[in-house]
């Protein structure tokens, strides 16, 4: 009898956009199997948080009958979350404190929590995806500026590489970052501005490439038509303390499990996909040729739906919700840079931390007056904050593993 790979996609989500996602790419999802010899079992498992968006389960039941008939669908509610604790605890398997620490909700908490049930319910690879992703790339032509949207096969892309790896990442196009156009040296000092990034800098984020996007194409990012068509395959090797991946498009073997680390954020940041990252240097990492369209300003959501737009716009700072967005964004990167310098630069931990201090205060005064609705000033007392407490996060990113190395066991 032919084996079946139970295959498993995990939103964490708290926008009830994955509805309208999952609706929309169900068939392509089943079809990428229909010319292959491989019998794949997809189960798509939803991970709710309704105190994000102050929502209600309704808005996340809006899965047409359409689904179910080729795909299993998964809910991980509240109840389930807080179930599953005390059986561990009851189980003397976790303390109270470690099944807090693991499971719930929140950036790192959720994926977690998905994670465990993934093991739980025995699926072999599980591909995490974001509710404001596609899977469609965008590529320009740079001579006509054309755009051309070409459909992507993620899951078979994945599977492809995923069953002699541990980790697989794809690339994301689109509007990647939740950083605004802005018109250097016309809205904004670029200077100061440059300071501020370079405050928030991280693994991912980073002024060069921020000022590329901004100067050539608008804040947008198009799609490698080469990777786009499914080539360019590598290995991704380590780069100072990690294999750095992203939090979405990303694929774990679960059948490796010994391989895959837990994700963790200080609570109230970002960065659950950096800490993950960091854990990663024994692990089999591969960048696979395969995009999501990142719709992070949910401007696009008829992407999802194949009616795509024939150019992409700038999207500023004045348009509702953006600056919110990014506001929130920024609180959440300067929350976690503390914990990120003192993982792979203690040495120099505390000169790292005056610079990034003197780089926000120089950058604040030119971001207040850009969005001028918010006050960029928490992010100094966010910053003392957890710089004060860094090796208390640092000591439960550390246990946060412990307790995932336990439930692997189980």
């Amino acid at each position: 009898m032919e084996d079946v790979i139970k295959f498993g996609i995990g939103f964490v989500t708290g926008r009830p956009n994955v509805c309208k996602v999952i609706n929309s790419t169900y068939e392509r999802l089943i079809n990428q199997f229909k010319d292959t010899n491989k019998k794949v079992e997809i189960t798509i498992f939803i991970l709710f948080d309704l105190g994000y968006q102050f929502t209600t389960r309704i808005d996340f039941y809006g899965i047409i009958p359409n689904v179910y008939k080729d795909i299993r669908v998964k809910y991980i509610t509240p109840e389930d979350i807080e179930e599953e604790k005390k059986k561990l605890i009851g189980r003397e398997i976790l303390t109270k404190q470690e099944a807090e620490l693991f499971f719930g909700h929140g950036h790192a908490k959720g994926r977690n929590t998905l994670m465990y049930f993934a093991k739980k319910a025995k699926i072999d690879y599980l591909l995490f995806w974001d509710d404001d992703e596609y899977p469609v790339a965008c590529v320009k032509n740079k001579e006509t500026n054309e755009l051309t949207w070409k459909e992507q096969d993620n899951i078979a892309m994945h599977l492809k590489y995923i069953e002699d790896s541990d980790v697989t990442i794809g690339y994301h196009c689109g509007y990647i970052s939740p950083i605004p156009y802005v018109e250097l040296n016309e809205d904004i000092d670029e200077e100061k501005f440059k300071c501020y990034i370079e405050a928030l800098g991280n693994d991912i984020i980073s002024w060069d490439s921020i000022k590329e996007k901004f100067v050539k194409y608008n804040g947008i990012t198009y799609a490698d038509p080469d990777i786009a068509n499914g080539t360019g395959e590598y290995e991704i090797e380590a780069n100072g303390a990690g294999k750095w991946v992203a939090g979405s498009t990303l694929c774990l073997n679960l059948n490796h499990l010994s391989k895959i680390p837990a994700f963790y954020n200080p609570e109230g940041a970002r960065g659950e996909d950096t800490f993950f990252s960091t854990q990663l240097l024994d692990s089999t990492v591969i960048k696979v040729p395969v995009y999501h369209f990142h719709d992070g300003f949910l401007k696009y959501t008829n992407i999802a739906r194949r009616k795509y737009p024939k150019t992409l716009r700038k999207i500023k700072s004045s348009e509702e919700q953006i600056e919110e967005r990014f506001f929130k964004a920024s609180r959440g990167w300067i929350r976690y840079k503390p914990l990120f310098e003192y993982i792979t630069n203690k040495e120099k931990f505390n000169e790292n931390m005056e610079a990034t201090r003197r780089k926000l205060v120089e950058g604040i005064s030119e971001v207040n007056k850009l969005f001028e609705n918010s006050d960029f000033n928490m992010l100094l007392k966010d910053l003392d904050e957890y710089n004060k407490n860094v090796k208390k996060h640092y000591n439960e990113y550390i246990k946060t593993n412990e307790v995932w190395n336990k439930l692997k066991k189980i």
